[in-house]
């Protein structure tokens, strides 16, 4: 019978209990929440939170094209970024939103290839 190496069963006791650590971490902030009272300034900050990940996550995504700032017309994720924008701006509907950002990524990606 083969024992598992020790170095096996300290990685998974690792994985586990910082998957632990950080579900207690996040939990406890849930659950402390009701009896927490809150400035009203970090209440209207923490209303940007959603916003400002987003943009963070989306930002260099869009803009950063093969390790270096692109802001040039051949940007495609830009064009269709800002095409996104746009209907966002005029809709403020997430689904027409993320329909047309894709949609216009795509088509610009198959006008690209086709020429």
């Amino acid at each position: 019978m083969n024992a598992e190496p020790l170095g096996t069963t300290m990685l998974w006791f690792t994985i586990a209990a910082a998957g632990l650590l950080t579900f207690v971490l996040r939990w406890s902030f849930i659950a402390m929440i009701d009896s927490l009272e809150m400035p009203s300034g970090v209440r209207r900050a923490l209303r940007f939170v959603p916003a400002a990940v987003l943009s963070a996550i989306i930002g260099p995504a869009v803009v950063v094209q093969n390790g270096a700032v692109d802001l040039s017309p051949d940007n495609l994720r830009l064009i269709a970024a800002l095409v996104a924008a746009v209907v966002a701006w005029r809709t403020r509907s997430i689904f027409y939103t993320i329909a047309t950002g894709m949609l216009a990524l795509w088509g610009l990606t198959a006008l690209v290839n086709i020429g």
